[in-house]
């Protein structure tokens, strides 16, 4: 069994190095294409997730290296769970993560007709039939094999059947006709080398009973219609991979030019604690990092293209550099883990690059408040303060609203255990100290807060810790002389007063 393949029905794996004995794979190397096609086809079902966006960035990699196209197809054939605002949402994160697409977005539904012409040409062609079994059969079909320990799959028994044989008036599906002898090998471009048995393959639907085609027959028909050449995604579709070349192979016979695609099964996105990927692991949609969690784009493209896909120990990649290094020989076969903190941190190092006015027009809408001009531009004077200390747009906006308290200032609790009566001393001599400065630029003040330090026969940092807590209203801020200069003299002559006057009345 193919270790990083968590196989959904019965289908035997192997790696092979040499045929077994007795057995003949049909190996079908595709070309190498002279124009790379690649695809995304995220289902209209919910967010554009973690794992579905690396996906698409892999995608868009290897055809914007591959100098091809790029591809969106939204598989919204499941109408009773396909919604609008899902599509726009998949459109949106898309557009945010800078993950244009070629052409206009090809929708599945609109393409039913096509999907059901070409079931109707298998079947037309013998490589298809109608099955009349009940659902009552196959579900006793099924609780047979489950006691017996067999697999569970359809057991072919209208696949030979004379059509006459048909109960009147009871529906029917069609099914392919699929390959029961020899094995099947894929050279999957990050799996390696993976057979299997026909005889493991079922002769899976093509039409249900209404009429409608199944997500296996849509995918094949979409891929070939719209050229795909490539088929990047998660190795959990690794299964589908041979029922779908089974159908492949069959158009190809019926009417020729349906080339086999060339596969690469991305390993799936773990915890950090090795378990599956799920919401509590960071398994949530990009808009939540954008919106809820203050994420920026570039990091969160950086660290999925880090997240199983490696150039050497470069970590900090741009999206140029991505371009022109992506290959597919640089994807690991092992599952990637999701690591918060180093997503947190990555973001952190993305933010002290950004631009000050870039990082104001996202945080300004973070604070508490709607911000006036004279707001966002006092935000732009501190942000070369605020940006080293942040992991995230939201810490930014936190960590921005001292600039914008209104007197006196609340502390919290760290801040005001820092003005118990020794802090007050402190804080009073430093008020007598820089109120009497005749300017109030950096170099003045770190002269002045040091004066009163060595008056009082004390370290800096204990001189500094009362005035953050009087000036900011916590125990911890950007630079204490950078917090003096963005306030300005009168708000923090006056802040340290207001505090002075709490430590009088107690």
């Amino acid at each position: 069994m193919l270790g990083a393949v968590a196989a959904r029905e019965a289908i035997v794996f192997q790696v092979w190095e040499q045929p077994r004995v007795g057995a003949t794979p049909d190996i079908r190397q595709a070309p190498e294409h002279a124009a790379v096609v690649t695809r995304f086809a995220p289902s209209p079902t919910g967010f554009l997730h973690i794992g579905g966006a690396r996906t698409a960035l892999f995608n868009w990699l290897f055809a914007r290296h591959h100098g091809g196209k790029f591809l969106l197809r939204i598989e919204d054939t499941d109408r009773a769970r396909s919604t609008q605002p899902a599509i726009d949402a998949i459109l949106d994160g898309m557009r945010w993560l800078g993950l244009d697409w070629d052409d206009d977005e090809v929708y599945q539904f609109a393409r039913a007709d096509r999907h059901a012409a070409v079931a109707r040409q298998l079947l037309a062609a013998g490589h298809a039939y109608r099955c009349y079994a009940t659902s009552e059969e196959l579900t006793a079909l099924r609780e047979e094999q489950r006691a017996a320990g067999k697999p569970m799959r359809y057991d072919g028994r209208w696949r030979d059947r004379d059509a006459a044989d048909a109960p009147e008036g009871v529906p029917f599906v069609v099914r392919l006709k699929a390959p029961t002898e020899g094995a099947v090998t894929i050279e999957d471009r990050v799996q390696g080398s993976v057979t299997v048995n026909n005889a493991e393959l079922d002769d899976f639907v093509l039409l249900r009973s209404d009429g409608t085609p199944t997500y296996m027959l849509a995918v094949v028909v979409d891929d070939h219609d719209m050229g795909v050449t490539h088929v990047i995604r998660g190795d959990d579709h690794l299964n589908n991979a041979f029922r779908q070349l089974a159908l492949i192979r069959a158009m190809d016979a019926v009417e020729g030019g349906w080339p086999d695609p060339i596969y690469a099964h991305i390993p799936l996105i773990h915890g950090s604690d090795g378990a599956k990927l799920s919401k509590r692991h960071g398994a949530l949609g990009v808009d939540t990092y954008r919106d809820e969690m203050g994420v920026l784009s570039e990091a969160l493209s950086n660290y999925l293209l880090r997240l199983g896909w490696g150039h050497g120990d470069d970590e900090i990649i741009s999206r140029e550099q991505a371009t022109e290094w992506f290959d597919l020989g640089g994807v690991g076969k092992s599952p990637s883990r999701f690591d918060q903190k180093k997503l947190e941190n990555l973001n952190g190092l993305y933010i002290r690059a950004a631009s000050d006015e870039r990082l104001v027009e996202l945080t300004a809408p973070r604070l508490p408040f709607e911000a006036s001009d004279a707001d966002r531009a006092l935000l732009t004077r501190a942000m070369h303060a605020l940006k080293p200390r942040a992991a995230s747009l939201n810490e930014l906006a936190d960590a921005a609203t001292f600039l914008f308290a209104k007197r006196p200032l609340s502390l919290d609790e760290a801040a005001a255990a820092l003005l118990d009566a020794k802090g007050s001393q402190l804080l009073g001599a430093l008020h007598t100290r820089l109120d009497a400065l005749p300017s109030w630029d950096t170099e003045a003040l770190e002269a002045a807060v040091r004066e009163v330090a060595e008056a009082e026969g004390v370290k800096l940092g204990a001189v500094a810790q009362p005035l953050r807590a009087a000036l900011t209203g916590r125990k911890t801020s950007p630079g204490i002389f950078d917090v003096l200069v963005l306030i300005g003299r009168d708000e923090s002559l006056g802040r340290i007063a207001d505090q002075l006057a709490v430590s009088a009345d107690q």
